[in-house]
C-alpha cells in the first residue's frame, strides 16, 4: 500500500496563481483552441501563445494597404482604389487576438501573449493591444542577432533594455523577458533586465541556426526539436541566477520529463515550460510528466513545492565561486575512456 503523501505542487508564476509548475510554451501546440482545450485536461499550469512576429504584422498590413490604393488616381471616380477600407479586413494582429479571447473564454488556466519585436515601437503597440485582450501576462520574446561587427556587446544589450523599459512603461501587465545565454554576464544582465522592468525571466530563447542547400546554394531554414541535453545549460544559469534576482524564473529548453522538471524546480524555477517533447509524444504527455513530479516529490515527503525549490541553487553554497570551480573540475575529471 503506499502511504506517500501528496504534495502541493501549485505554484506562482508573474503574479499568477498555477496549480502546478508545467507550462505549455510557444509552439504549433498552442496555436489552436482544440489543442489548449486538451493541454488544459491533460493538467498544463498555464499557456504561452505562439509569438506575434512584429515584422509579419507590419508587411501584411503593408501588403494590404498597397493593395486598397491600387488604381488610386488612374480613373477619375477613383478616390480611395477599387477595394473596401482596410479597416473592413482581419488583417495585423486580428488573428491572434481572436485566438488570445477563444482561449480566455475557454480555458481556466493563465492565458500567457508572446510577442517577438525589434523595435520599441512595434512592441509598445502590440504590447498595449494584448493586455487590452485580457491576456493574463506577456512573454517578450528578444530575438536580435548582431551580425555587424561595428555593434558592441554594450550597445546591443542597451538596445534590448530600452525595448523593455518601453513596454514597461506603457503596458501593466506583468512581463517576463524570454533571451538567449549570450552575455558576457549572464547575471549581471539578469538584474538589468529586473531593474528595467521585467517581472520574471525565461531561461532560455533558441536562436535556430539556418542550412544551406547544396543542390540550390540556398540558406534554408532548419528547425530542430530540442533535446534533453539542453537543460544542462539551462539547470546552471538558473542555480546561479536563483536567490540573485528579485523575479520570476521559467525554465525552457531541454524539459522534456518528469526528473528535467524536478532538477529545474530544486536548482529555483518558478516553472518549467514544454514545447518539443510535447510535440514529440502529443498533449497526454503533460499528465505523464506530472504524475512522475508527483511521485518525485511525495515520496521524499515533501508538503509542497515551495519547500524544495532553490534547494540546490548557488546561492545554497557558502562560496558561490568555489561552488562553481568544483563543479568544472569534477565535470572534466569524471569521464573515463572505455576504449
Amino acid at each position: 500500500m503506499n502511504n506517500a503523501k501528496t504534495t502541493d505542487l501549485s505554484t506562482t508564476y508573474l503574479g499568477l496563481q498555477l496549480s502546478n509548475p508545467l507550462v505549455a510554451s510557444a509552439s504549433p501546440l498552442t496555436g489552436h483552441l482544440d489543442t489548449l482545450l486538451e493541454l488544459e485536461a491533460a493538467g498544463i499550469g498555464a499557456i504561452v501563445l505562439p509569438s506575434l512576429f512584429e515584422e509579419e504584422i507590419e508587411h501584411e498590413a503593408m501588403t494590404m494597404h498597397h493593395d486598397m490604393e491600387h488604381g488610386v488616381g488612374h480613373h477619375g471616380e477613383v478616390f480611395s482604389g477599387y477595394f473596401p477600407e482596410l479597416g473592413l479586413y482581419k488583417t495585423g494582429p486580428e488573428r491572434y487576438l481572436d485566438l488570445l479571447i477563444e482561449a480566455k473564454d475557454s480555458l481556466a488556466v493563465p492565458v500567457i501573449a508572446s510577442l517577438n519585436g525589434t523595435t520599441s515601437g512595434g512592441w509598445i503597440e502590440y504590447a498595449k493591444i494584448l493586455e487590452d485582450a485580457g491576456a493574463d501576462a506577456l512573454e517578450l520574446n528578444i530575438y536580435a542577432v548582431a551580425a555587424d561587427a561595428a555593434t558592441s556587446g554594450g550597445q546591443v544589450e542597451a538596445q534590448y533594455l530600452q525595448l523593455v523599459s518601453a513596454v514597461r512603461k506603457a503596458v501593466e501587465l506583468p512581463l517576463a523577458i524570454k533571451v538567449g545565454p549570450y552575455f558576457s554576464s549572464m547575471a549581471n544582465m539578469a538584474q538589468r533586465f529586473m531593474a528595467a522592468g521585467a517581472d520574471g525571466l525565461v531561461l532560455f530563447n533558441r536562436f535556430y541556426q539556418p542550412d544551406f542547400d547544396l543542390d540550390t546554394l540556398t540558406t534554408v531554414p532548419n528547425l530542430l526539436l530540442s533535446t534533453p541535453a539542453e537543460m544542462r545549460l539551462v539547470l546552471r544559469w538558473m542555480a546561479i541566477l536563483s536567490g540573485q534576482i528579485d523575479g520570476c524564473l521559467a525554465a525552457s529548453s531541454g524539459v522534456h520529463d518528469a526528473d528535467s522538471v524536478v532538477k529545474l524546480l530544486l536548482a529555483g524555477a518558478d516553472v518549467t515550460m514544454m514545447a518539443s517533447a510535447l510535440l514529440q509524444e502529443g498533449t497526454a504527455h503533460v499528465a505523464t510528466v506530472l504524475r512522475g513530479v508527483q511521485e518525485w516529490f511525495s515520496q521524499r515527503d515533501y508538503d509542497s513545492v515551495a519547500q524544495a525549490r532553490g534547494s540546490l541553487n548557488q546561492a545554497s553554497s557558502p562560496d558561490p565561486s568555489a561552488f562553481e570551480r568544483t563543479n568544472y573540475m569534477k565535470t572534466l575529471t569524471s569521464y573515463t575512456s572505455h576504449s
